[in-house]
């Protein structure tokens, strides 16, 4: 698929409601991508069965319709993408560029976890898969939010696992396949995940494919100090009334208020944010309080 002047995406992952802190990064990435006349896809991230919820990617998708926000495109389902990951995975087997590793957690433990050598006490039946990390893969990102990034691969990644050794797919493969067949330009998403970019840029070097633009947007925490995906705040937001929930996400972006704030419609709440949007104005922070905006 060709990739656009700007097309962002939202990706949760199914494993219960959508909360405040998703609502806000899927607000922010809506708002980024319409500000540059783009387009906003909907992903669906159930590579993961053990941790899923029944019935969450549906709710979470109704919870972002009665906020307005709707994929521009069918909603891709990465649980029907595993003969990409699959075509990939070869690929880097093929060119020596990823190995088979019969390590555990346990063997990896007196390194930190990360792997620089294969300390396996027994073979496995279905080893995991790593991409092939060298000691001089430092990898350099400018964040349009969080500003310059710079990582050494093998001291905080080091071969890392692309597929596990339980046959699931990694976080790190499949997001990459999936943001080149979408066409993505521009990823934003939460602070939690900016170490995660160069992997994920280091990857998309190995199979040959273009690298998005980065936002990563502050992560909120509950009362507690946790991000809300983990907070007792978390378990859900009652959407029945989307524009006071827009209205404080809005603020949380640190924009100026809308003469809209009372609108009569999600749908005319939505137009003119769109015009209304600073992506300047957007916290640089990593994390900030839920709270910081009172309801």
């Amino acid at each position: 698929m060709p990739t656009l002047a700007y097309r962002g995406r939202f990706a949760p992952s199914p494993t219960g409601p959508l909360h405040l802190g998703s609502a806000y990064t899927a607000l922010a990435s809506w708002l980024l991508a319409r500000h540059a006349g783009g387009e906003w896809l909907i992903r669906i991230e159930d590579l993961d069965p053990p941790r899923e919820v029944a019935g969450a990617s549906a709710a979470q998708i109704d919870t972002l319709s009665r906020l307005g926000l709707s994929s521009d495109l069918p909603v891709l389902w990465q649980s029907q993408r595993h003969h990409a990951y699959q075509a990939a995975l070869d690929r880097l087997l093929a060119n020596g560029q990823a190995f088979a590793c019969h390590c555990s957690r346990t063997d990896l433990a007196a390194a930190g976890g990360v792997h620089r050598t294969c300390r396996a006490k027994r073979t496995r039946a279905t080893p995991a898969i790593r991409l092939r990390v060298s000691d001089a893969d430092v990898i350099s990102v400018h964040d349009a939010i969080q500003g310059g990034y710079r990582q050494s691969l093998a001291e905080v990644a080091g071969d890392f696992v692309l597929r596990r050794a339980d046959g699931l797919w990694a976080y790190q493969l499949a997001v990459v396949v999936d943001d080149a067949a979408q066409g993505i330009s521009h990823v934003v998403r939460g602070c939690d995940l900016l170490d995660s970019t160069p992997r994920q840029v280091a990857l998309q070097r190995a199979l040959g494919l273009p690298t998005p633009h980065y936002a990563h947007v502050p992560v909120l925490l509950g009362a507690d100090g946790q991000k809300l995906s983990k907070s007792r705040r978390s378990d859900g937001f009652d959407s029945g009334d989307p524009l006071a929930v827009l209205n404080r996400l809005w603020a949380l972006l640190g924009q100026a208020p809308l003469p809209c704030a009372d609108a009569a419609s999600v749908s005319a709440w939505l137009t003119t944010a769109a015009a209304a949007f600073r992506p300047e104005a957007v916290p640089s922070s990593a994390a900030m309080a839920f709270s910081a905006i009172p309801a």
